[in-house]
C-alpha cells in the first residue's frame, strides 16, 4: 500500500438516520425495553416502548449497550509481533487489530504502548514509533472503524524511558499515561518464583541467565525508578493528560498515586491496595480475563473478590479484547456482589470515559455520541450482532 493511499481522506458517509426498537436499552442507571432513534451519528430520543415507524430496526429484544471503551490494550502490539522474531507490516497490523477490537464490541480504544522495557533492543523498543505513525496515518485516512487514541504505558525503571516519553508526549492521540514498574519483588511481581516463571518463559532464559536479568532490573529500578516517575508525572500534570498508576500493591503506593493526581489505578494487587485507592478517589481498573478465568495469572487479588468488597470501577480487555464484554456480563451474574447489569455494564463504559475525559460517550442518553452494541446473551456467552460508531455500523 502507497504513502498515497493512506494519506488519502475518505471520511465515511453518514447515516441520516437510525431507528432501533424493541430493545432492551441499559442506561447508566436501569434497563428497560425501548425506542432509541440517532440522527447525525448522535442519539436524539429514547423512548420507552416499541416504534412501528416505517425503517424501525426490530431488536428482537437484544440488549443494546454503549460502545465499550477501552484504556489498556497491548493487541496492537501482539499483532505487529504476532511471534518471537516475526515483525508484521505496521498498517495492516494496525487494520487488523481495529477489525479484533470492533468485533469484540469496543469503539473506543487506547492503544497502550511501552515506553522503556525490562529487555534492551526489544521489538517494542525498536519499533515504537513505526506503531503510533501507523496508527495516526490509517486513523487520519479514515480506515478505522473504532475510535483509537494513544496510552503510554512508561516503564520507570528504564533508563531511556524518559528521553523516550518526552519525544513522544506531544503527539495528538494522547489522551492517558501510566506509570508502570515491573521490577523482581514488588507490585506485580512481589513474588519472584512469579517473575522467574514468566520471564524465563517469554524469553527463553536458562537459570543462570535469569539470576543475572534479574539482578540487572533491580539495580536498574534503583537508579532510574523513582526519578523517571516524578518527572513523568510532572509533565502530564503541567499538560493535563490523564495519569493512572500501575500494580500499586501497599498503603504507600496508593498514597503516593494519589499525591500524584492519578485518576485511574490499574491493576492494584492487594486488596488493601484496592480499597485504599477507591478511598482516596482513584478508580479501580483490573483485567477482564481475570474475571472470565477465575483470577490472576500472576497470582495477585482475584477481580472477583474487588467486586465482591465493591471497589472494582472498571474492566479492560488488557491482553483479549473478548473478555471485555464477556466479563462485564459475568459480573452482573455473580451472587456475591451487588453490581446490577447497568452497573456492570458501566464499568466497560461509563466509567472509564469519564476517567479518560471523554464526556460525549459511554452512556445511551439524548445528545452522546451513537457508539452502540446490540448483543444477546446466550447462557453467560454474550454474543454482538451488530456495532454501531457515531450512528455508523461498522460491525
Amino acid at each position: 500500500m502507497s504513502a498515497m493511499d493512506l494519506t488519502l481522506e475518505r471520511p465515511r458517509v453518514k447515516s441520516s438516520e437510525l431507528l432501533l426498537t424493541n430493545a432492551r436499552i441499559v442506561t447508566e442507571t436501569e434497563v428497560f425495553t425501548g425506542t432509541l432513534k440517532v440522527q447525525k451519528g448522535l442519539i436524539s430520543a429514547m423512548d420507552r416502548g416499541n416504534s412501528r415507524a416505517p425503517g424501525a430496526q426490530d431488536c428482537q429484544g437484544a440488549y443494546l449497550i454503549p460502545g465499550l471503551v477501552e484504556l489498556h490494550t497491548d493487541n496492537l502490539e501482539k499483532h505487529f509481533s504476532p511471534r518471537p522474531g516475526v515483525v508484521w507490516p505496521s498498517h495492516p497490523a494496525v487494520l487488523t487489530h481495529d477489525a479484533h477490537i470492533v468485533s469484540s464490541g469496543i469503539t473506543t480504544v487506547f492503544d497502550a504502548l511501552s515506553v522503556g522495557d525490562v529487555i534492551d533492543d526489544s521489538n517494542r523498543l525498536q519499533h515504537l514509533r513505526t506503531l503510533i505513525d501507523a496508527l495516526a496515518e490509517t486513523r487520519k485516512a479514515g480506515m478505522l472503524r473504532a475510535d483509537h487514541l494513544l496510552h503510554l504505558r512508561c516503564e520507570v525503571s528504564f533508563g531511556e524511558t524518559l528521553q523516550l516519553f518526552e519525544d513522544l508526549v506531544d503527539h495528538p492521540l494522547l489522551q492517558l499515561v501510566s506509570v508502570m514498574d515491573h521490577t523482581p519483588g514488588q507490585r506485580q511481581f512481589v513474588r519472584e518464583d512469579k517473575y522467574r516463571q514468566y520471564y524465563q518463559g517469554k524469553h527463553g532464559l536458562n537459570d543462570s541467565e535469569m539470576d543475572t536479568f534479574t539482578r540487572n532490573r533491580k539495580e536498574s529500578a534503583r537508579l532510574h525508578s523513582d526519578h523517571n516517575r516524578r518527572a513523568i508525572v510532572a509533565i502530564c500534570q503541567a499538560r493535563g493528560i490523564p495519569l493512572a498508576s500501575h500494580d500499586d500493591a501497599t498503603l504507600d503506593h496508593v498514597v503516593e498515586s494519589a499525591g500524584f493526581g492519578m485518576c485511574i489505578a490499574e491493576f492494584p494487587t492487594t486488596l488493601e491496595a484496592a480499597k485504599a485507592s477507591h478511598d482516596h478517589g482513584l478508580r479501580v481498573l483490573m483485567g477482564a480475563p481475570n474475571i472470565v478465568r477465575g483470577g490472576s495469572h500472576s497470582g495477585n487479588i482475584a477481580a472477583a473478590e474487588l467486586a465482591s468488597a465493591g471497589v472494582l470501577d472498571i474492566l479492560s480487555s488488557d491482553y483479549y479484547p473478548a473478555s471485555m464484554l464477556d466479563a462485564a456480563f459475568r459480573l452482573a451474574c455473580m451472587e456475591d456482589n451487588s453490581y446490577s447489569l447497568a452497573q456492570a455494564i458501566a464499568t466497560v463504559t461509563t466509567t472509564p470515559a469519564r476517567c479518560a475525559n471523554l464526556h460525549d460517550r459511554g452512556v445511551i442518553e439524548p445528545g452522546k455520541r451513537a457508539d452502540l452494541v446490540l448483543v444477546e446473551p446466550r447462557g453467560q456467552l454474550p454474543v454482538i450482532h451488530n456495532v454501531w460508531r457515531n450512528g455508523d455500523r461498522v460491525y
